[in-house]
């Protein structure tokens, strides 16, 4: 019996794509995410099924804001949408029947999927919706991010240490 997958799947500010309420989904994502990840084999069920419930509304509202402002690429973006729903309704039943395991695949799927969806086609979406709205881009202010420094002490004058020979 599994309890935790060890994975782990946390907002990060890099996510942000400038747009509040796409922000806002997108956290909220994460964490459903992180949900399945986390969750033992017997919170598993429902933790997808809130997932799915998430998904379905995160994907009709953007394809909401996709319609509204005319995003050329409205198709393309949609499809990969339904492409993930079609999976989480592939893996619902199976999970539904005991197959944790399976859920457990397509959680880190998700995670995997979702920083390079985000980057890609939603800043694209965000861009677009913010043009047309006020004739603007989207500011998008980062906290520093795990694992960068937030601040870099000044250097020495004189070369950078790796430059230095050593004589001897």
């Amino acid at each position: 019996m599994s309890t935790d997958s060890g994975i782990a799947f946390e907002w990060d500010d890099r996510y942000l794509v400038g747009h509040n309420a796409m922000d806002e989904t997108h956290r909220e994502f994460a964490a459903r995410v992180n949900a399945m990840l986390c969750a033992g084999d017997a919170e598993f069920a429902a933790a997808l099924d809130a997932f799915a419930r998430h998904a379905e509304e995160h994907f009709t509202s953007e394809q909401k804001l996709m319609e509204r402002y005319e995003f050329p690429p409205r198709d393309c973006h949609v499809d990969e949408h339904e492409r993930v729903m079609a999976s989480v309704r592939e893996v619902l039943p199976l999970v539904a029947a005991g197959d944790i395991e399976t859920g457990r695949e397509l959680a880190k799927a998700l995670a995997d999927w979702f920083p390079g969806h985000s980057d890609y086609m939603d800043a694209s979406l965000a861009a677009w919706v913010v043009k047309k709205v006020s004739n603007g881009a989207p500011v998008v202010l980062r906290r520093a991010m795990r694992g960068v420094a937030s601040h870099n002490p000044p250097r020495e004058a004189g070369p950078a240490p790796e430059d230095r020979r050593s004589i001897g």
